[in-house]
């Protein structure tokens, strides 16, 4: 099989895998990066410490060798300023933009050949019997599914971990000519990234529980849909600073007045 020509920015990609369950999984993952030239792959409490020494990563040792362990998909995510979440869909109801496949991919593909050089991406797949928690999916700007037939006797279809990490890299790889579309070379200013999403999304916590915002709306305001809600917003590197501004100078007025009134 000839040999894909690749002129995204593959480096800029972080593959994270989320509780996965069979090592085997991560192996075949990082064997589909290193076959379509991807190298960073990230892995948050993998349910086998011994994933490291997967047989079914062949090539592909050294990657899987390197491949980063975190403790929560914040941490994965938290340099990246586009997060996307895989997903079956099933019966589960979408708080997200769905995009299927070949569609995420262009999206994705201008994202990694975007100018700013802090645009980075994060792809989320989830564990092999759960998928991606709303806890998880939080963290996601949109969600991308991969189109399967349906049959009669399957409930959902659905896809082996590595094997659906094969199918989305080999679409990011595949139509170059959509990366010519996507230029942003003029003075847009560049997403915040997931680092500065959260934390803007902790202060915001803390301001609408300090005003009382969360003991009164408990439906709508926990931390899961506070943090969608911030993202929906596409804030970006240099407003997230404005953001954080503004919410430290609205926690400080209320301690004063506190303090004020207490005297």
């Amino acid at each position: 099989m000839s040999q894909l020509r690749v002129s995204l920015n593959l480096n800029r990609l972080r593959v994270v895998l989320v509780a996965t369950r069979n090592p085997l999984n991560i192996g075949a993952a990082a064997r589909a990066m290193s076959n379509f030239g991807f190298t960073r792959l990230r892995v948050v409490n993998p349910y086998d410490v011994a994933f490291r020494e997967a047989r079914s990563a062949v090539g592909a040792a050294a990657l899987l060798a390197s491949a980063e362990e975190v403790r929560t998909v914040a941490d994965a995510v938290a340099d990246c300023t586009l997060v996307v979440g895989t997903t079956a869909v099933g019966e589960r109801a979408m708080q997200h933009p769905l995009r299927v496949l070949p569609e995420a991919a262009a999206e994705v593909q201008r994202h990694l050949s975007a100018s700013a050089g802090n645009s980075r991406v994060a792809l989320l797949f989830g564990s092999e019997k759960t998928g991606l928690s709303n806890d998880e999916l939080s963290h996601c700007h949109w969600l991308l599914t991969i189109p399967m037939t349906e049959h009669a006797d399957v409930r959902h279809p659905s896809m082996n971990l590595g094997q659906a990490v094969a199918v989305c890299l080999y679409e990011l790889v595949r139509a170059q000519s959509i990366e010519s579309a996507g230029d942003t070379s003029g003075d847009v200013a560049a997403p915040a990234s997931a680092a500065e999403v959260e934390r803007v999304t902790a202060l915001l916590l803390e301001v609408l529980e300090k005003t009382g915002y969360r003991r009164h709306h408990p439906a709508n305001s926990d931390e899961a849909d506070i943090r969608r809600l911030v993202v929906r917003m596409g804030i970006s590197s240099t407003d997230a600073p404005v953001w954080m501004g503004m919410l430290r100078q609205m926690l400080w007025k209320m301690a004063h007045d506190q303090g004020k009134v207490a005297s």
